[in-house]
């Protein structure tokens, strides 16, 4: 009997690969956005190595924290500065004087001001639309000669009225700002109504950068991200294992792997180290990555139905977006074909040929039954290994 093989894989994106693909850039904001989520309490050893790892896997840029939130955080966003990485590093400030001083104090060449913009937080920071028009006038002239790069935030940009948006985007222009940045800051665009804004930011001021900040909270967070990224934009935040307030941000490997699978724009992050990210991130927040989280889960190249089996024994690609090789999933931790109660013979004589053993057609049938019944008593796979002496004991018994 023929040992089954695995064919050829490979990713292409829709358009094949001679088509156009424009870059986009790609933030993350674990550091900042991920290390606010409740429960989080990551030591300065810990942000360093995930400021090293993401620059490893080519990030473009890295929020890097709050230095206003005193010396423990400018402290280790100065050891990250020092390490002198490939990405362009950011603090988040609010928009005063206090903030930015915190910002350069810590050796940093790029700022990020964020500033209300729906009627609703206005309202909660006593603020008006006056104080975000002046406030920005008077402050961003001395910004621009303090950093080489400044981008301005639109708190709740989903909520805020268009004509705000459009009257943002252009003083902003006027002022140098190199890029606007929308926040959907509770989750509320739909893929429909983010590419909306974006092209009205555009349309605007096309001189600006434009860059979204997606939250999670009604779990469109990548979906609203790659949205808006098709319409136009140029940046995408995003966090590792969309870490975050609430339901967290847009997850960096599922923005990656979506670009890279189901458009034609491209990302500088070396795909094959998401999974070893992933993985640390994980572990500094004392969590387990989901089985069935998109990407790095463990779920995502395990397969046991009889029918995907037998397609992926020829194909992989049949029932696989990717390859598990695409993220840096290898080895023990790679493709699992398993056998439990929905296993056909496919599946099981490829788990008996990586055991050495040739089936015996025979007891094939019979062998079958004694896993399934097995995979549901024990409410678990069944191992090659196992599956082997199962084969061996039915074939002695003959």
């Amino acid at each position: 009997m023929k040992a089954p093989t695995l064919g050829c894989e490979g990713v292409t994106g829709p358009g094949g690969v001679n088509a156009p693909r424009r870059r986009v850039h790609l933030i993350d904001t674990t550091l900042r956005d991920g290390a606010q989520a409740p429960g989080v309490a990551l030591t300065s050893d810990q942000r360093v190595e995930i400021a090293a790892a993401l620059d490893a896997i080519g990030i473009d840029e890295i929020e890097v924290g709050c230095p206003a939130m005193g010396n423990a955080e400018q402290a280790v966003i100065r050891r990250i500065v020092s390490m002198k990485p490939a990405a362009r590093l950011t603090a988040w400030c609010r928009a005063c004087e206090a903030d930015l001083d915190a910002a350069a104090a810590c050796g940093l060449e790029a700022v990020h001001l964020s500033v209300p913009g729906s009627t609703i937080q206005l309202a909660a920071l006593d603020k008006s639309w006056d104080w975000v028009r002046n406030t920005l006038t008077t402050l961003l002239p001395g910004v621009r000669r303090r950093f080489a790069f400044v981008s301005v935030g639109v708190m709740d940009a989903s909520r805020t009225e268009p004509a705000r948006l459009i009257e943002l985007a252009s003083l902003c222009d006027a002022l140098g700002v190199d890029r606007l940045r929308l926040a959907d800051t509770v989750g509320l665009w739909n893929p429909r109504t983010a590419a909306a804004a974006v092209s009205l930011v555009k349309v605007a001021s096309p001189r600006l950068i434009i860059g979204v900040h997606t939250h999670n909270d009604l779990g469109m967070a990548t979906a609203n991200a790659l949205a808006a990224l098709e319409a136009g934009a140029d940046c995408a935040d995003t966090t590792v294992l969309g870490l975050g307030e609430r339901a967290g941000n847009a997850p960096l490997e599922e923005l990656v792997m979506a670009l890279r699978t189901t458009t034609e724009l491209i990302s500088g992050v070396r795909a094959e180290g998401l999974a070893t990210v992933c993985e640390h991130v994980a572990g500094c927040v004392d969590e387990q990555v989901h089985a069935r989280k998109p990407i790095v889960g463990s779920n995502v190249f395990r397969h046991e139905s009889g029918i995907h089996v037998r397609g992926m024994l020829r194909d992989p690609r049949c029932f696989e977006p990717f390859g598990p090789e695409a993220v840096g999933r290898i080895g023990a931790s790679g493709r699992q074909l398993e056998l439990g109660t929905h296993s056909g013979r496919a599946g099981l004589i490829a788990a008996l040929w990586t055991e050495g053993v040739c089936p015996c057609e025979s007891v094939l049938e019979t062998l079958l039954d004694r896993i399934r019944i097995h995979a549901e008593t024990t409410r678990g796979a069944v191992s090659p290994a196992q599956a082997a002496a199962m084969h061996h004991q039915l074939v002695a018994g003959r």
